[in-house]
């Protein structure tokens, strides 16, 4: 038998019994759609999360804090204080596979002036060595910071570049707009009271830097004024010295503590690694690693959950599909009889049965795309409430993320296991269609 022939008269057999092919059809449409959006919603997810700790920050990034916070099994908050100085530091630096470290001052006491007008920044003391390594955004001009070019430097992110400065004169508030790269601004430490003896120490500003804006707009640094921690301590001496006795010793002393340190891991496959080091050593630490596992677990839920929706669809649809062939052969064994004694091999009845159940499971799949694509959309569009609260406890979910993502294999995989799931339901009525003998399907009426 031509080819032609046996997919002529293959479609022919499936348009006699319209009602109980398209019931058929159906059934392979659920079991595609079921399998096409749950792994589109797998991969989804997983995006969404990697977006979501990139927003927050890199995920090979650890961070050792000397308050550290604890959820205890009341469910209640408590802090820790932990001791970080220099020693620390090199202990933490000698850990194998940490590829940056930095201790972090937040000196909330700075301000920005410029004569009698004030500014307020988040001043980030760090060593500018390890700027890049932690994925912050380069220089407005691409660059990067560096210890060498950050002596009598201060960078300023991008939202950190306020120009509105204000002076309240007893009875009102005035306001002025700051130009960084004419006006004279100068930094001044208000953390003590200025020995009346001595004058008041001021960082004049010769340079500034200006960070370009991170992608996400969250980054630490848009909001952050930064200063390289040796020019800072060199400052900070100075202006320990303008100090009280007393107070002296106290500015001094604070120099060796460190708000912070963190850490940059090579790879993060050993971010878990190094922070059981760092456990060893006796710090508390935290990473954006630590909220992958959750998140994992949620989206393994999820899938098994949409998994065995789609299996069960899938086996019914199967089952329908070796249903409808086995009734087939019921209803057609007369004309197998006939095809036999003129001359068709048992291989050519094989194809025709086979080929039916095939076009079915493709037919479906086909259409289960088109209705996969729209069933994503609807996810995308009206689901965003619902997989925020399953995902609820992890580090939520990215703007603009989408839950249900198609990739540009997946409606080539789904079409071609549609089919397969055709051939396969439809290869046993096959098989028996073969054994039937011509002589007594000719005596069938």
């Amino acid at each position: 038998m031509r080819i032609f022939d046996l997919i002529r008269m293959g479609l022919r057999n499936l348009t006699r019994r319209k009602a109980r092919t398209l019931l058929t059809v159906i059934g392979v449409i659920i079991g595609t759609v079921s399998i096409v959006v749950m792994i589109s919603v797998g991969i989804g997810m997983n995006e969404s999360f990697e977006a979501s700790v990139m927003e927050n920050g890199s995920m090979t990034i650890i961070n050792v804090s000397s308050e550290n916070w604890e959820e205890n099994e009341d469910g209640q908050w408590t802090s820790t204080t932990q001791k970080l100085d220099g020693e620390a530091l090199e202990k933490i630096r000698a850990i194998e596979h940490v590829k940056g470290v930095t201790p972090i001052i937040n000196n909330w006491s700075m301000g920005l002036f410029s004569g009698k007008y004030q500014g307020w920044g988040n001043f980030m003391i760090m060593d500018m060595d390890c700027y890049e390594d932690f994925g912050y955004p380069a220089l407005e001009d691409g660059t990067y910071p560096n210890k060498e070019t950050s002596k009598d430097t201060v960078y300023f992110g991008a939202q950190a570049q306020q120009n509105e400065f204000y002076y309240w004169d007893g009875r009102r508030s005035k306001t002025k707009t700051i130009d960084f790269d004419r006006d004279k601004v100068e930094i001044k430490f208000q953390e003590y009271q200025i020995n009346p003896r001595k004058k008041e120490y001021t960082i004049k500003l010769k340079n500034i830097g200006k960070i370009a804006q991170s992608p996400s707009g969250y980054s630490e640094a848009d909001w952050s004024i930064f200063m390289d921690i040796d020019m800072y301590k060199e400052h900070y001496t100075k202006y320990a010295n303008t100090l009280k006795i007393d107070d002296r010793k106290k500015a001094l002393a604070s120099l060796e503590k460190y708000e912070r340190i963190m850490i940059n891991v090579d790879n993060m496959n050993y971010v878990s690694d190094v922070q059981d080091e760092i456990e060893k050593m006796g710090y508390k630490s935290t990473s954006d690693m630590q909220y992958i596992e959750p998140m994992k677990e949620t989206a393994e839920m999820l899938e098994l959950v949409l998994g065995a929706i789609g299996a069960v669809a899938m086996l019914v649809s199967a089952i329908n599909i070796a249903n409808t062939m086995i009734m087939s052969i019921y209803e057609r064994t007369k004309e197998i009889g006939i095809m036999k004694v003129l001359g068709c091999k048992v291989g050519d009845v094989r194809k025709l049965f086979l080929f039916e159940a095939g076009i079915i499971g493709l037919i479906g799949g086909i259409v289960g795309i088109g209705l996969s694509y729209v069933a994503s959309w609807a996810l995308n569009t009206y689901g965003g409430q619902i997989f925020e609260s399953l995902m609820s406890g992890s580090l939520g979910v990215a703007e603009g993320s989408q839950f249900s993502v198609i990739p540009f294999w997946l409606p080539f995989f789904a079409a071609f296991f549609g089919m397969s799931v055709g051939v396969l339901s439809g290869f046993f009525p096959a098989l028996r269609a073969t054994k039937i003998s011509a002589i007594e399907a000719m005596k069938s009426e």
